[in-house]
């Protein structure tokens, strides 16, 4: 029987175009993303740099282009958070059935960006559904590694077989599934959080 959900924030919660900071990029000359420049993206999710560090770096890549620029196609990928959505998961912590987490790839600069244009009011609701609101660049982990999992379950004992992982990309539910945790690998387009106990039956 599932006890505690950990929930996914982009594409779960709020809509994403993840191939938009590529497209705003190649506007401005940018053709191709590096290893180099994914392992600064990955640095900065775990927040081991810090913002302005992020963004000197791509300058001197880049040195055509403005911080503004950098940040606009940065937070490019970030669309409209869902009402119905938020309504859901709102409902779902007002019923008191399970112990309810957040666990995101995320970074400093989008969360400024969601406080700001989706609103802080609609973001701290949101927040306030869950026991505990894990950021990458807060915790100093990111997902798929399996380190951000085993401090999830650690921190807050909580048993894999009875915990259920909502994500869109399969290689975080798959990392989640080898350590015995339930998992629901939601197709973003084709099916909505809002389905939960539709689309995962067995399990509740």
């Amino acid at each position: 029987m599932i006890k505690n959900i950990i929930f996914d924030f982009g594409d779960v919660f709020i809509n994403l175009d993840k191939q938009a900071t590529h497209v705003e990029l190649q506007k401005l000359g940018v053709t191709s993303i590096s290893k180099e420049m994914m392992h600064g993206s990955y640095t900065y999710e775990k927040g081991l740099i810090s913002s302005d560090d992020f963004i000197n770096t791509h300058q001197e890549k880049f040195p055509n282009l403005t911080k503004e620029q950098l940040i606009f196609s940065w937070n490019a990928i970030l669309k409209d958070f869902p009402k119905h959505r938020l309504d859901f998961i709102r409902n779902l912590a007002d019923s008191h059935k399970y112990r309810l987490f957040l666990l995101s790839n995320t970074n400093e600069m989008h969360i400024s960006w969601i406080q700001e244009n989706c609103g802080i009011e609609l973001f701290h609701q949101f927040k306030n559904c869950f026991e505990q609101f894990y950021l990458s660049h807060e915790i100093n982990f990111r997902k798929p590694d399996s380190e951000i999992f085993e401090f999830v379950l650690n921190e807050n004992n909580l048993i894999p077989h009875e915990t259920l992982f909502v994500d869109d990309v399969p290689e975080n539910t798959e990392a989640a599934k080898k350590l015995g945790i339930h998992v629901w690998n939601l197709i973003p387009g084709k099916e909505d959080v809002t389905q939960l106990f539709e689309k995962n039956k067995s399990l509740f």
